[in-house]
This record gives structure tokens, sequence and C-alpha cells, in this order.
């Protein structure tokens, strides 16, 4: 008979949303005869992953463009880096298409399943559960790691807490919280005029945070509450905790047209020669609706708003560009970002190895996702990290939790 020397081992995984299923996957194919179990204290596992990208789950990015991931990691971008060399977004693409969810890409550089559907990756992720024999245990909120004890291994792969106090199981054991606080929202302003314009876009606008060099570019969205879109979430996950110690009450300067302002005044110019004779209303700037255009220029010009171009001074050119160039907006508060829940802050990167995800207090303890102080701005790069760090994470307990090599006589 031949006897095991090397019986079965144990990884827990707290949390069943996507790190933690990326993370139990990836471990069953590089050691299939680990016992895995997620343990999820809700009713139901990957809700989150469910109302991502509008339900269609924004899986990843291409990364074109990127030099520095920093822009795109306003927290966690170094470590980011370094992970890249062992998991990366071509490496995400790969394993998705390979595992039975084709993917495409927008012309924005955004990964999405090509079903436009997050059920593809919801689906994908249960089918390979059951067929790796991972053991799934909803309403299982664990409270402390001594109920783990039996585990040799054990992942925390929670998510974000939207309170500090999420995380006193972990501070306990020598863990450095960085405290919570939302990093991904829309902005609410009490402008009535501004709000009117719901619906509207410009593609090419760049946001900045008054009293700070933050700025950032892109679609801008006016809401019923406000402002949207990806320049207003971007904006809102760089400058999170600015925003958070001024009580979302600040200002912001908004840039319409995305062009420099002497480009901007040059082209102003030339309209008030060649549509002398014409209605100022009639010929808005390139790149912005007419309501837009008439909400900026009556802002800035007042009761000349309705008058012709050939009208218009010197002075009158100016505030017309200060106006579509670095236009004062009123924040009063942020708003959510549908159902997407998204921090910065949690476990401090300064008590993880970065090779390996393992706590720097606790053998065989490890982290991966959103439970970690990374967060990303909005386009896929917050699923890119839950998968990275996952896959770096599996790949340290398969390491760990194999046998060892017999010796040669």
């Amino acid at each position: 008979m031949i006897v095991n020397r090397y019986p079965t081992m144990k990884t827990a995984i707290i949390g069943g949303g996507a790190a933690g299923f990326f993370l139990a996957i990836n471990l069953k194919e590089m050691m299939p005869t680990m016992q895995v179990d997620i343990f999820e204290r809700s009713h139901r596992v990957l809700a989150k992953v469910e109302v991502s990208g509008g339900g269609r789950c924004n899986c990843t990015n291409t990364f074109e463009g990127i030099r520095d991931l920093s822009a795109v990691y306003p927290r966690g971008h170094r470590l980011m880096k370094r992970l890249f060399n062992v998991f990366n977004h071509q490496d995400a693409y790969r394993w998705f298409e390979n595992h039975g969810v084709p993917l495409t890409i927008q012309d924005d550089h955004c990964v999405f399943p090509a079903a436009q559907d997050s059920h593809a990756i919801i689906d994908c992720f249960l089918r390979e559960a059951r067929r790796h024999s991972i053991n799934i245990h909803t309403r299982q909120p664990i409270r402390q790691m001594e109920e783990l004890q039996d585990y040799d291994f054990v992942a925390v792969t929670t998510g974000g807490s939207p309170q500090s106090k999420g995380f006193d199981w972990l501070r306990a054991i020598g863990h450095n919280i960085i405290e919570p606080v939302p990093s991904l929202f829309s902005l609410s302003t009490s402008d009535p005029q501004l709000k009117a314009l719901m619906g509207t876009v410009t593609e090419q606008a760049s946001v900045a945070l008054t009293g700070t060099k933050i700025r950032t570019g892109g679609p801008l969205l006016i809401t019923h509450w406000g402002l949207s879109g990806p320049a207003i979430l971007r904006l809102s996950s760089h400058a999170a905790r600015i925003l958070h110690e001024r009580n979302y009450h600040t200002a912001i300067s908004v840039n319409w047209t995305g062009m420099k302002e002497a480009e901007v005044r040059e082209m102003l110019t030339d309209m008030t020669l060649t549509h002398a004779k014409q209605q100022l209303t009639t010929h808005a700037l390139p790149g912005l609706t007419q309501r837009l255009w008439n909400y900026l220029a009556e802002k800035s010009l007042g009761s000349k708003a309705g008058g012709r171009w050939g009208d218009l001074g010197k002075k009158d050119l100016n505030r017309l560009t200060n106006s579509l160039t670095a236009d004062d907006i009123t924040i009063t508060g942020r708003a959510p970002f549908r159902d997407e829940f998204v921090t910065c802050g949690g476990v401090s990167l300064s008590g993880i190895h970065p090779t390996t995800m393992e706590s720097r207090h606790r053998q065989g303890l490890f982290f991966a996702g959103e439970v970690l102080d990374i967060d990303g701005v909005t386009g896929g790069f917050n699923f890119q990290a839950a998968w990275t760090t996952a896959f770096v994470a599996a790949q340290a307990i398969s390491t760990a939790s194999a046998p060892p090599v017999p010796c040669q006589s």
C-alpha cells in the first residue's frame, strides 16, 4: 500500500468577489490537490461584478498610451508595476479568452466581454469553480483568524470597506490600516442653470481641483445632480483624500474645450470676423453643444450673449475665453457612481511582501484585490488590480504548498 506522505492542504479565501474567485481558480489550476474554500458573508457571490460597467463588466484595459501607471493607479502604482512582470493586462485578456469568455476592445481602450454582459464573467467563474470542486460558503462571515485555524493558508479578498472598523480584525494581528474613503464618484452642484443641461456631453474636457495640481481629462457629462463622466470620475479618484478633507465642498475649474487658452481665443477672434453680422448664439464653438454654448456665453457675457459676433470687444472675448477654458464651478457634495463602490485605503502595502502578497505579520496569510490600499481610475483598472494581485497570491500559495523535491543520491 502506498502511503501519502503529503496530506491534502487547505486554503480558505475570505470574500466571494472578483479577486477571491480568480485566486481560487488559478490556485486550483496550479495545485489541483489543494482544497479551496470560499467564504462569503452575504447571500450571493460576485454581486459587484454583476453591476460593474453598467452590467457589462469592464474587466480590464489595453493600457494603450499609458506611460506611467500612476496616471491610472493613484495609489499602489509602484507595486502594480512590479506585479505586472508576473501577470499583466495582456495575460488577463488571454486568460479570459482561454476560459471561454471572448472579449472586445472599445475605442476608449476599455475591454468588455463580447457578450456585453457581466454574466459572461460570472458564469465563467462559477463554471470553473464547479469544475475544480471549489467549495463556496455563503452567509459565512469570518470575524477573526482563529475561525480558520484548520487551514494551511488564508487569503483575504474582502474588497473595500466604507468604514475603518471593517478592518479591525486585520488591525488586531498587526496590519496598519489606511483610513478608507470613497474614490469613484460624481460631483454635485447647486447651480440650477447648469443642471438644466442634464444629458449634455463634451468629449474633450479637462478638470482641475482648485488649489492643487490635480488635473484630469476626458468626456464630461452634465447630470441632474451635477457633473459626471470619465473626467470627473478620474478627478475623484486622484483627489479622493483631498475631497474628503474638504467635505466635498470645494471649487473646480473646467476647460470645456480641452484646448489651450490661446487656441480658444484665436478661434473666437476669427469668429468675430467671419460671423460679424450674425448672432453669437447661432455659431457654437466646435465640440460644444448649442445648449452648453448658450449657457457659457450668457454666464460670461450676460445680455451681450444675445448680440452679434462683431459687437464683442477684447474684454468680452477674454471673459468668454475664460468661461470656456477655466470655468469655476462650486461643488456642494458627492454623488454615488451607480451601484459600484470603490474606496481608497485599506491594508497598507508596507505590511505585504511585494513579490508574494503574503502578510509580513502572519505567515500563510495573503491578500488580493481592493482590500489592499490599491485603487484605480475608472476604465477596468480596478478589476485588473484584482486579477494581478490574485494571480500572484495564488502562485505564491502554490509554490509554498508544493512538496519538497527529493534529493538525488
